[in-house]
């Protein structure tokens, strides 16, 4: 029965549009998508963008920018993360040190709650879009 689905699958994909993951396209260090990840792709895996016929295609490739530059910034929050730990770790136990090194980290792992939600926001939309 799956062997089938897959079967319907395949056949549907060949006949219809094509993704940017099913023609090859790769992730940059496997986190950021390509600017063309929302768009349709022809059978031979080929971006064909004319904005008079279909000016969606603007606001695809506009969330696919918004959605590597939220990638980015989770990236720069676990950063943050790590250097809070660091921070964290070499206070010595003063507590001035240690009441900042806790805040940052709080604000960091804040503000990757915030762009993993904001991702998944624009990855649904763009989705449906």
């Amino acid at each position: 029965m799956i062997f089938a689905f897959m079967q319907i699958f395949n056949f549907v994909t060949i006949f219809g549009s094509r993704t940017a993951e099913q023609c090859g396209a790769s992730k940059f260090l496997g986190i950021l998508p390509t600017w063309y990840q929302y768009l349709d792709f022809d059978n031979a895996c080929n971006i064909s963008i004319d904005l008079t016929k279909n000016p969606g295609d603007l606001w695809l490739i506009g969330f696919a920018i918004i959605d590597i530059l939220l990638r980015v910034a989770g990236l720069i929050a676990i950063g943050f993360v790590m250097y809070g730990g660091f921070r964290y770790v070499t206070s010595q136990g003063e507590p001035e040190n240690l009441k900042a090194a806790r805040n940052s980290i709080i604000n960091a792992l804040i503000g990757v709650a915030i762009t993993v939600l904001a991702t998944s926001v624009v990855g649904f939309i763009a989705g449906k879009f």
